[in-house]
């Protein structure tokens, strides 16, 4: 028997959706929103509406009736802290999201509303795999050093998982049989430590580690302090500044890896500078991680958009090659890690998780 996912991943200004049979791809679009579609709306969850009307709209040009699918599986957001796996979506998830107790607001929560909006009318299960809040922290990992701020562990579990499932596959050893140093490169970067099939530490990207394209990672924190006091920012400048306005952006008005790599090529060395002292905090990030694992690594993954950067690559591998060997899967893989969530419950092979 054959089943056929539906899969939706909501993200800032895109809703990709794709249409899985078992485990291989129908189709996969990417609809992009305009600024001027999305300036109407005040929130991520107003946007509900409009994002889901463009789906329908598309398996209606596409042929696909809704009815004929297994199930609809959605990106799952910064929930409550929650083991890996995939999960179910109940009323109490969607009562969560929309009455806002979650960890942070981000457009991955719609995921799973915008899943058991198309679902529920037609009786089809609607499900969430390895949300961002993917917790396994060991208690030692939650300690910061300011007992009012507990380390919280948000990542880009989806990927991150999906990376390191694949890895094992690859040379015939269980998962959770591996210490596995496990990086992904995007528009935010987690770098993270699995012990044994389970992720014990990470960076959340948008409080510390290394600096990427719009995070300012790591600051000296009484700078920090002194320039939220004497900045004269509100809080939402603030946040925005850390979290949408920093890392490459800040220093050379361009979040574009691409541009900036041109830009060395035409002999910027300020743009040299800038993108190796990047590739010099990844590296000590995952240096850092090899402690967490006291040194026993069987391999460090790196993935995510900017893992196509060879330059970057090239200037991380350098410092980090006496770890443990390197081994890169380019890009993301979050939709075929939806599908696979999804089928991996439909055949009988795990059971969804129930939210709680």
């Amino acid at each position: 028997m054959s089943y056929k996912i539906l899969v939706i991943n909501p993200g800032a200004t895109s809703t990709k959706v794709a249409l899985y049979e078992d485990d291989s791809p129908i189709f996969g679009e990417v609809i992009k929103h305009s600024g001027e579609q999305l300036s109407r709306f005040n929130t991520y969850l107003d946007q509900l509406g409009l994002r889901r009307e463009i789906i329908l709209k598309l398996l209606a040009q596409k042929g696909v009736q809704v009815e004929d699918l297994d199930v609809v599986v959605g990106r799952g957001g910064p929930f409550k802290p929650l083991v890996s796996g995939t999960y179910k979506v109940n009323d109490t998830m969607l009562e969560d999201i929309r009455k806002g107790r979650v960890q942070a607001e981000h457009i991955s929560n719609i995921g799973a509303l915008l899943a058991d909006e198309i679902a529920r009318p037609h009786g089809l299960p609607a499900f969430i795999v390895d949300p961002v809040s993917v917790d396994e922290f060991d208690p030692v990992a939650r300690i910061s050093g300011l007992p009012e701020l507990e380390r919280r562990c948000l990542s880009h579990a989806l990927n991150l998982k999906m990376v390191a499932k694949k890895y094992s596959r690859s040379i015939g050893k269980p998962y959770d049989e591996l210490n596995l140093i496990v990086v992904h490169l995007g528009g935010g970067i987690s770098v993270t430590a699995h012990l044994k099939g389970r992720m014990v530490d990470v960076n959340n990207a948008n409080d510390g580690g290394p600096f990427s394209p719009q995070r300012t990672g790591s600051l000296p924190v009484t700078g920090l302090a002194k320039l939220c006091y004497k900045g004269g920012y509100s809080l939402s400048e603030m946040i925005s500044k850390l979290i949408k306005r920093g890392g490459l952006l800040a220093y050379l008005g361009t979040d574009n890896l691409e541009e900036v790599t041109r830009r060395i090529e035409d002999g910027d060395s300020k743009a040299r500078l800038i993108l190796e002292a990047m590739a010099y905090q990844i590296a000590k990030e995952i240096g850092a991680m090899a402690t967490v694992l006291k040194g026993r690594v069987d391999a460090i993954i790196i993935t995510g958009g900017m893992a196509y950067s060879q330059l970057l690559l090239g200037w991380i591998k350098e410092r980090i090659a006496f770890i443990s060997k390197v081994v890169i899967y380019p890009g993301e893989d979050e939709m075929e890690a939806l599908a696979l969530g999804a089928l991996g419950v439909l055949r009988g092979e795990e059971e969804a998780k129930k939210y709680r």
